[in-house]
């Protein structure tokens, strides 16, 4: 088996996280005490992909959850599916890390990485043929942007030659916590640059327009915006937990998609995204797919693809579908596209199948995509870096 270890760090990683192992364990028909209660062999054929078999018949995730205080642990421990994980595998401080980037990176953050890195190793032993690691965090705050940086750098020491993912969320100017967002971003940055293999950016913003414009919802909350960002992480790794007709790992992802070993900061989008009460008038094609797919409103990153050029492109379909069908779909894209397209790399969008669907849908997809545009977002963390620099007295220095 391929297995990938999940790792979540900090309040927004965890929260993210948690959420999405409901939704890959709603996918098995594992229940929230780990038992299996699915109807299908298909749901236990490669469920080991993320989660490992005890003596028992439960199933337990390969996760590791950290955090620099317990209120998260506490809340995930108190969840739906808090019962499933081993409790082991919880690591947390009592001081917190107060949003400095430091503070996770270098202090309290370095005093318990250890632990954190023995659980990983255990997980990793666990395991026939680890493909690799995900870590879900923040990069706005303390502990998911200083000590999941940490942790990624200690993981590439130990494990050179394995795949690094992450999810990370990018701080935006409109929906803002902290001052000092942009400082522990443009540090956080730094680290995915030099030891990550794939980076999916995720934005507030962006996912707040979303659920506005797109799923009409007045008031949507952070377990709404996190239920997005957990089907697009289901969605890019669904093809390593079902069969399908084009398979795809985390390596294929990352041969396809980078080209450059820097250039790997992708933007995700996800299709279909519609309003409860329009879904029944909607036709649900791969031609209709491939269009929802390109279009920026679906884009889980506030930056404009049409102000970029795509290097390369993965589009993940989920459902019954024509292989056939999809090829000519994308060969159509990049025919009418082809301005938006560099000329360098042909046929340069991978696409895959997974024959399975995601719960209450025909057939769905995952789109990803390394465009020029994502330039946008780091130029807009270093202006808000810039502003906070010529603050008077500026954040972060004590007197």
């Amino acid at each position: 088996m391929r297995e990938i270890v999940s790792c979540q760090a900090g309040q927004c990683g965890n929260q993210i996280g948690s959420k999405f192992w409901e939704v890959i364990s709603d996918e098995h028909g594992v229940d929230p005490t780990g038992t299996y209660q699915g109807d299908s062999d298909l749901q236990l054929e490669r469920i080991n992909v993320y989660f490992d078999e005890s003596s028992g018949g439960r199933y337990v995730p390969r996760a590791v959850l950290m955090d620099l205080e317990p209120g998260t642990m506490d809340s995930v421990r108190a969840g739906p599916y808090g019962q499933l994980f081993r409790p082991d595998n919880f690591i947390f401080g009592q001081s917190g890390a107060g949003n400095n980037w430091a503070k996770g990176h270098y202090t309290e953050g370095a005093e318990l990485i250890d632990s954190v890195l023995d659980v990983c190793r255990k997980e990793a032993e666990s395991c026939d043929c680890l493909q690799g690691f995900q870590l879900s965090h923040s990069l706005g705050g303390g502990t998911g942007s200083g000590m999941g940086t940490l942790l990624i750098s200690k993981l590439r020491e130990e494990y050179p030659d394995r795949i690094m993912m992450t999810f990370s969320v990018i701080p935006s100017p409109r929906v803002s916590d902290t001052v000092v967002e942009p400082y522990n971003t443009t540090l956080s940055v730094h680290q995915l640059v030099e030891n990550s293999d794939e980076s999916m950016c995720i934005d507030n913003e962006a996912l707040y327009d979303i659920c506005f414009r797109t799923l009409k919802l007045t008031t949507p909350t952070f377990g709404d915006l996190n239920h997005l960002v957990a089907a697009v992480m289901s969605g890019v790794t669904c093809c390593l937990r079902f069969p399908g007709q084009l398979n795809s790992d985390l390596r294929k992802l990352a041969v396809n998609l980078v080209p450059f070993p820097r250039l790997h900061f992708f933007m995700m989008g996800f299709a279909p995204l519609t309003s409860r009460g329009s879904q029944q008038y909607r036709g649900l094609s791969v031609a209709e797919l491939t269009q929802q797919m390109f279009d920026a409103k679906n884009m889980m990153q506030a930056a404009d693809p049409r102000h970029g050029r795509y290097l390369t492109a993965s589009a993940l379909f989920r459902g019954r579908m024509s292989t056939k069908e999809v090829d000519e779909q994308m060969l159509n894209v990049q025919n009418k596209n082809s301005s938006y397209f560099i000329e360098w790399i042909p046929n340069n969008i991978k696409s895959s199948i997974c024959d399975i669907p995601p719960k209450g849908l025909k057939m769905s997809v995952t789109f990803i995509g390394n465009n020029t545009c994502i330039q946008e977002m780091f130029r807009r963390v270093v202006s808000s870096s810039r502003v906070c620099s010529a603050a008077r007295p500026p954040p972060l220095v004590h007197r």
